[in-house]
């Protein structure tokens, strides 16, 4: 009986060894053999995802949201899943199907072109990509030298794939099938993600395909809280080859989207978070067993920009309205401007450089950017153009204040030297170039000092001015006043030229009839034309020096950076100088008196514009000629309040006619500036007073 006991006790021993040795193997089984090797027959499935941190704020300089986060929806594949189905190819076959009908645009990473004849297509996908399909193929053990369309047939027969299927059915479903097959060679890669931000429609259309292994997870992507600087703004989009390359190096996943325009690519450090890593573990079914974060994300910084989104409001709604009416009605007696095209214009405090309102027209919407740009690329005067930085442009007559200061400063002249208008330039015989109003009515302005000169815009004043002062000298203060410049702005800029002899040189080369430097270039230099091109941001900042008589400040749109939960100040932006020029206590005078005089005075430039404008400003009109046929193109420069410069403010139209009807635009933001800073006047004056 006692032996009897003992045998079975040894029994039951052994009986408990082995089914804890069985649920040991199947433990490992589950944790370490399902893991490498999808598309068997187990049980559970554990799998990673990155989870994309939410990207920081874009705000303006009074705390207003113009870019935030909205939840997305993305649809991530799990091979386990649907290697588990009863028919993995035909449910993907549904599943392309329905991608083409609805033309949703999915992701896919096999270097092979859609159609036949397959050709490789390595450089279009970054190098990191690249390797992991030389992985692929070594994991295959198949010929790295064998051709696109022998590839095509490997991977077709591999998949098992009928070959009565098209041919586009073919492709489409042996790219998605690569996708999952290299989560098995390249163990670090996160769970596939099929389509990105899928809209509602597509989605319930997709879903009800019940495709298996095919889930929902939920992301975020940018939304847009304004429809306006859409230039300034900029936009995302996944990282290039070459982005990679630099992005790898700070953290980033190859699948993330970067800032590729505008303040969006010029604030990546501050706004790109850090993402996180969220590991599931589901059945073969697909229910989700257990979810928990590896890796919690780290939300990005969130950035206050120099921009008043109600003056950009007010300058885009002006310069649209101001070129439609110029297009629809002309201005002056010969209609000038009907042929107007684009423009731009940039308003700017005087007193730090930070970029207040910076506006192209045609502009676009940013919220359909993506959907619309190939149209946008073939849409008349070209919306996608950043007319503001982009394109320099002749400056005209808004440059006459630089021959003035040069001028006075060189003793050529005092703010009182007197010169009579002779209508035509007669100083040389091969060049004698007329003054506009001679030109136009057969009059003069008779004999008139350079305060008068600016009022009035007298060509013929400065091409004299300009010939006692030389090329050296006036390029000079152009160059310390920012004029062909870098302005230090965080966009893309083009920095334009200077009219000088360096220029011309640069320009012809070796072509010695065009290339010296004439007297003739000293004239056209002298009233803003010859090889002078300017952006209107490159205006806007030679203008704010004006104003405060000589100091060229960086032009940015950084104010600061606020942490993801505004708790903290990361970075406080500081006002930078760029540059200084020296201005006499005359010329100041002269220049300054001049602009005033062209509002204020019955015959200067703007009078029949701002007269009566409750603040006083100081402003200057230009037309350039630029060889393309049609009206002149406008410009026109401002600031104010005259006694207390505070704003700065540059407008160019191409083709716009007249100078002085751009102040229409100046005036709206004017309009908006000052009664936003009564405003807030009255708010310190009741808080002082309640304290």
């Amino acid at each position: 009986m006692e032996s009897l006991t003992r045998r079975r006790a040894i029994s039951a021993f052994l009986l408990f060894v082995t089914i804890l040795g069985l649920f040991g193997f199947r433990m490992y089984g589950v944790q370490v053999m399902d893991a490498e090797h999808s598309g068997s027959n187990m049980s559970t499935y554990s799998t990673w995802e990155s989870i994309t941190a939410a990207r920081g704020e874009i705000l303006d300089r009074n705390g207003n949201v113009l870019v935030t986060n909205r939840a997305s929806y993305n649809l991530t594949f799990t091979d386990f899943v649907l290697f588990n189905s009863d028919d993995p190819n035909g449910a993907l076959r549904k599943l392309v199907h329905l991608l083409w009908d609805r033309g949703v645009e999915y992701e896919e990473h096999l270097p092979i072109t859609m159609e036949k004849p397959y050709e490789y297509t390595m450089d279009e996908i970054p190098s990191t990509w690249q390797n992991y399909f030389k992985r692929f193929l070594e994991d295959r053990e198949l010929d790295p030298d064998m051709s696109a369309a022998q590839l095509m047939k490997q991977l077709r027969n591999a998949y098992r794939i009928p070959n009565d299927w098209e041919d586009w059915e073919i492709r489409m479903v042996v790219g998605i099938r690569y996708e999952l097959s290299l989560r098995s060679v390249v163990t670090s890669l996160p769970a596939y993600v099929l389509v990105e931000d899928v809209d509602s429609d597509d989605l319930t259309a997709i879903l009800e395909l019940s495709v298996p292994g095919l889930g929902v997870r939920t992301s975020t992507v940018r939304h847009y809280a304004t429809e306006y600087a859409a230039h300034i703004l900029g936009t995302m989009g996944l990282m290039s080859p070459e982005q990679y390359e630099v992005f790898k190096e700070q953290g980033y996943s190859m699948d993330a989207y970067v800032g590729q325009t505008g303040l969006e690519a010029a604030f990546e450090e501050y706004l790109h978070g850090i993402n996180g890593v969220k590991i599931t573990e589901m059945d073969a079914n697909g229910n989700i067993i257990s979810e928990y974060y590896d890796k919690n994300p780290v939300a990005g910084s969130n950035v206050e920009t120099t921009i008043d989104i109600n003056l950009q409001k007010a300058m885009e709604d002006a310069l649209e309205q101001t070129i439609l009416e110029l297009r629809a009605n002309g201005v002056g007696a010969n209609k000038e401007g009907m042929d107007a095209e684009g423009g731009a214009a940039v308003a700017i405090d005087v007193k730090t450089g930070e970029i207040l309102a910076c506006a192209s027209y045609p502009t676009f919407d940013l919220a359909t950017y993506r959907r619309d740009y190939n149209k946008l690329l073939e849409t008349e005067f070209g919306p996608l153009n950043n007319r503001a930085l982009e394109l320099p442009q002749a400056p005209g007559s808004v440059y006459k204040m630089v021959v003035t200061i040069a001028a006075i400063n060189s003793g050529a002249i005092t703010s009182g030297t007197p010169i009579e208008d002779k209508g035509i330039y007669t100083k040389y015989d091969d060049y004698q170039p007329m003054c506009l109003i001679y030109s136009r009515r057969g009059a003069t302005h008779g004999t008139i000092d350079v305060r008068q000169a600016l009022m009035v815009s007298c060509n013929y004043f400065f091409y004299e001015s300009g010939i006692w002062t030389g090329m050296d000298t006036i390029d000079a203060v152009a160059k310390a006043l920012g004029l062909g410049e870098d302005t230090g702005v965080e966009l893309p800029e083009d920095e334009g030229r200077r009219s000088n002899a360096e220029t011309k040189k640069e320009i012809y080369g070796d072509d010695i009839s065009r290339s010296g430097w004439y007297e003739a270039d000293t004239l056209q230099l002298s009233i803003g034309q010859g090889e002078n091109r300017f952006t209107p941001m490159q205006l806007a900042v030679y203008t704010a020096a004006l104003a405060n008589g000589g100091t060229r400040y960086r032009a940015t749109f950084l104010n600061r950076v606020i942490s993801s939960d505004y708790q903290s100040l990361l970075l406080d932006s500081e006002p930078r100088v760029m540059s200084t020029c020296y201005i006499s206590d005359d010329a100041y005078k002269a220049y300054t008196e001049g602009m005033r005089m062209a509002v204020s005075r019955a015959g200067g430039t703007v009078y029949s514009y701002l007269w009566d404008y409750p603040i006083k400003v100081a402003a200057k009109t230009g037309t350039a000629q630029h060889g393309a046929g049609g009206s002149d193109n406008a410009s026109f420069v401002c600031y104010a309040p005259y006694d207390d410069p505070q704003i700065a403010i540059a407008v160019f139209v191409e083709k716009g006619g007249e100078g002085g009807y751009l102040s229409h635009v100046a005036k709206a933001i004017m309009d908006v500036y000052f009664a936003q800073a009564e405003q807030e006047n009255t708010e310190i004056v009741k808080e002082n007073v309640g304290k």
